[in-house]
């Protein structure tokens, strides 16, 4: 798989796609305002995107989700079937682009940044340096296209055991559960992983995905669609019970009390990041101890590291996603360097690792 192309020196090279012609003269200002950026072209719309992607050979590409004759989902696919770049995507809040943008990560986009709310001529400076640091760190990261269940179509819901809804509903606590932390790539890494636990998975489910508010809800449905196993954004007092996945809401520390129920609050950030993957490891890992499965996928940083050392000390097992397969081989790579893997394994052998380790538990 094509490594991203530019390695750290050097003016870093991006191209702008949009269809709007004020935006697309915004993002320009916004990124040429670092000095170590310059936007090497624009496009319209995705076909002109994938054109210019193939004659400018840009670093970085940001792609807008809505766009007229080919889309920004149509376009990454080509984008990353033709010439793999790393893609920042450019979205809006509203549910449909929340769940565009999401489909987008599924396909190998490394990360994204959502447009203001307000008056978009008013308000777009103040995403200027999440936008910059996130071109940036796009750069940096390996783009990926998945062609694996992400890309499927939503199944049926028909197919779909039934099952209670969790608010509320008396559940005896799960004999084991496995915490899933991830941060940049890991919407794809999830969609390779979840899709592939069965229903009857006699164990809960945490995910904590790097994320804000309104995304981790799409993301939750999008893989609920496309799985046999349950999959909801986690609510305050949810259970934490078998065979169910609960996604840590944007903007929520995700916890648990000693009654296996989930407890969100809005502390502080932790590692600069609200979920954080070590706070639910550790609150996880004082219920359930030695019965604590956790796995680190794709991201910057080291949240998870700390977490999985209180796992490793009170007896529980570990994976770490292996280099070959990250988008940002960050947090695992500081897992695997401290020591605290059992397994280092490529994403698509963590689903079946998973299933073994919780059916010999």
């Amino acid at each position: 798989m094509a490594k991203a192309v530019n390695s750290g020196a050097g003016t870093l090279r991006v191209l702008v796609v949009d269809d709007s012609a004020f935006m697309r003269r915004i993002i320009t200002d916004l990124l040429q305002s670092d000095e170590g950026i310059e936007v090497v072209g624009t496009a319209r719309d995705g076909l002109e995107a994938v054109e210019k992607n193939l004659s400018l050979q840009p670093d970085v590409i940001t792609l807008d989700v809505e766009m007229p004759r080919l889309d920004g989902y149509g376009a990454l696919r080509e984008i990353m079937a033709r010439r793999p770049t790393p893609v920042v995507m450019v979205s809006s809040l509203t549910r449909e682009g929340a769940q565009a943008t999401i489909r987008a990560l599924a396909l190998g986009a490394v990360d994204f940044v959502t447009k203001p709310s307000g008056t978009i001529s008013l308000d777009m400076h103040l995403v200027r340096d999440e936008l910059v640091a996130k071109v940036k760190a796009a750069a940096r990261a390996t783009p990926r296209y998945r062609r694996v269940l992400g890309d499927l179509p939503a199944r049926k819901q028909g197919l779909k055991p039934f099952r209670p809804q969790a608010r509320g509903t008396p559940e005896e606590m799960p004999r084991q559960v496995v915490v899933i932390g991830c941060s940049t790539g890991g919407p794809s890494a999830l969609h390779e992983i979840v899709p592939r636990l069965p229903a009857d998975l006699p164990a809960g489910v945490l995910v904590v995905q790097h994320m804000p508010a309104g995304f981790t809800r799409s993301l939750a449905r999008r893989l609920d669609e496309i799985s046999g196993i349950a999959v909801k954004e986690a609510e305050e007092g949810d259970p934490v019970t078998a065979g169910m996945v609960l996604v840590a809401p944007g903007g929520y520390h995700m916890t648990v009390d000693n009654r296996g129920r989930i407890r969100l609050d809005q502390g502080p950030p932790l590692h600069g990041v609200r979920p954080a993957v070590d706070r639910t490891l550790s609150s996880v890992v004082s219920v359930w101890k030695d019965r604590t499965i956790g796995v680190i996928l794709t991201g910057m940083g080291y949240d998870g590291a700390r977490g999985c050392r209180e796992l490793k000390q009170a007896g529980g097992r570990t994976i770490a996603e292996d280099a070959t397969t990250c988008v940002v081989y960050g947090m695992p790579r500081v897992v695997v360097e401290m020591g605290l893997a059992d397994m280092v394994l490529p994403v698509h052998h963590i689903a079946a690792a998973l299933v073994r380790l919780v059916r010999e538990g």
